[in-house]
């Protein structure tokens, strides 16, 4: 097995006055791929030498010898000497280390410290669609890496359960309730008093204006909505999880919206203590104009409702207090990038450590879209994960059936196969850019050769 930093010292060291093990502690890894696998920072010997760190990082890649069936070629940037080990060396040398290291890649380095990956997040009484699916991939993807090294980590699923929406499905339970057997493709049903409602909201305003009315009578605990808006939570949950079990996911924490509701009124108090709360036509607002933002953060309703920035703000007080965090993930697309500014600038004002505000980070990601445009709840233009995954494991089953008839356990191993390709087709994406969603392409089982994108974190 080769160690490339001791063989890139050893080198170094027949040029310059410094033993190889010396060098070795100096040897670092780019940030940027470009620049090669390994680095020599040449800044430390200019004092030495008398020269620039360009001119003695020259001076060595003309007299080092390298042996070209460990390194593919050595180039100078800005006093850096960068070395590119041959690819297909490297690669051997860390299979090699995978198989042969039991914790391959572990490490301790957050030992003592906490992160919360907020992700998934899925809207109660609405498909779980493949709008959902990158924040849930790629939020687990984090969680497993940070808790491989040593952090605390706490995956938190922030569920869609409180806001006007919820107004909206009251009503149209209250309109056509008896129409729906919910106790059947409950979730198909409500999706589709959901489409519904939302036609005749933009029909009608007295009927929007009663869904708005619904939503206050909920935050105010009336006994028919709080009853009709839990039915739709257990409803939704036993297929959330249906879902979840498939992808092996696992949550720390499972806390909607309206678990942050009763703790908002601190906020609002926090807020007015600062000097920073405004009223605005009615509303309560945050003015983020010295901030570089120009849209005002909306705080509360003219009717009084809440807003799920208000909510956001609150989860974050109760985050602070209750786990003490260090950095605190949001895996949302970028749609919701201004939000995030904008809760993230007022979380400041809520007079918490800045600890915890510096550690607020939105993790963003590109929309899925479907090749016909934007998918839409309200519009029932949406594809849903469990159809996605079962003909990905029907394909998966075909395909085995077609080449290997006589495998054994062929129902798990599609399982495995099908589920394990719309994985990779997505953690294999550029996280920023939008997805076009086409069946042939998500559903590939051919070879696949695309660069894997890592998922980088300021």
């Amino acid at each position: 097995m080769i160690d490339f930093k001791q063989e890139i010292a050893e080198q170094i060291s027949k040029i310059v006055n410094m033993n190889k093990e010396e060098l070795e502690k100096y040897i670092e890894k780019p940030k940027d791929l470009k620049n090669g696998d390994y680095a020599f920072p040449c800044f430390r010997l200019a004092k030495e030498l008398k020269k620039s760190p360009t001119s003695i990082a020259e001076d060595i890649k003309n007299q080092i010898h390298i042996d070209e069936d460990i390194i593919e070629k050595v180039d100078v940037v800005g006093g850096y000497l960068n070395f590119y080990i041959q690819k297909d060396k490297l690669t051997k040398e860390v299979v090699f280390k995978i198989d042969n290291e039991e914790e391959y890649g572990k490490s301790r380095i957050g030992e003592g410290k906490t992160i919360i990956v907020e992700y998934s997040a899925p809207n109660i009484a609405k498909p779980f669609h493949i709008g959902h699916l990158r924040t849930t991939l790629i939020g687990r993807a984090l969680y497993n890496v940070y808790k491989y090294l040593g952090y605390n980590t706490i995956g938190i699923n922030h569920l869609g359960d409180y806001g006007t929406q919820f107004g909206k499905m009251i009503e149209g339970y209250k309109l056509w309730g008896n129409e729906y057997n919910l106790d059947e493709n409950p979730i198909e049903k409500l999706m589709d008093m959901y489409v519904r409602i939302n036609t005749l909201c933009k029909e009608d305003v007295e009927v929007l204006e009663r869904c708005r009315d619904n939503f206050k009578l909920l935050e105010q605990k009336d006994p028919y909505c709080v009853e009709i808006w839990e039915k739709f939570k257990t409803l939704s949950m036993i297929e959330f999880n249906k879902i979840y079990d498939l992808l092996n996911i696992k949550f720390d924490s499972i806390k909607g919206e309206s678990f942050y509701a009763d703790k908002t009124q601190e906020v609002i108090e926090l807020l007015e203590k600062s000097g920073k709360l405004q009223e605005s036509n009615g509303a309560k607002i945050v003015d983020l104009e010295d901030k570089g933002i120009n849209t005002p953060c909306i705080i509360e309703k003219t009717n009084g409702s809440s807003i799920y920035a208000l909510r956001d703000l609150a989860a974050i007080l109760y985050r602070a207090r209750t786990y003490d965090f260090d950095k605190c993930l949001y895996v949302v697309a970028y749609e919701q990038n201004l939000h995030f500014k904008q809760i993230f600038e007022v979380a400041k004002l809520l007079g918490i450590d800045e600890k915890y505000t510096n550690g607020l980070k939105h993790v963003s990601y590109g929309m899925v879209r479907l090749l016909t445009g934007k998918m839409s709840t309200r519009e029932g233009t949406v594809v849903k994960i469990e159809d996605l995954l079962k003909e990905s494991i029907d394909r998966a089953k075909k395909i085995i059936s077609e080449k290997n008839p006589d495998l054994q356990d062929k129902e798990e191993i599609a399982k495995k196969v099908g589920i394990g390709a719309v994985i990779f087709n997505d953690l294999s994406s550029d996280r920023i850019k939008d997805e076009i969603f086409d069946w042939n392409i998500i559903l590939n089982f051919q070879g696949e050769t695309r660069t894997i994108y890592p998922i980088y974190i300021c």
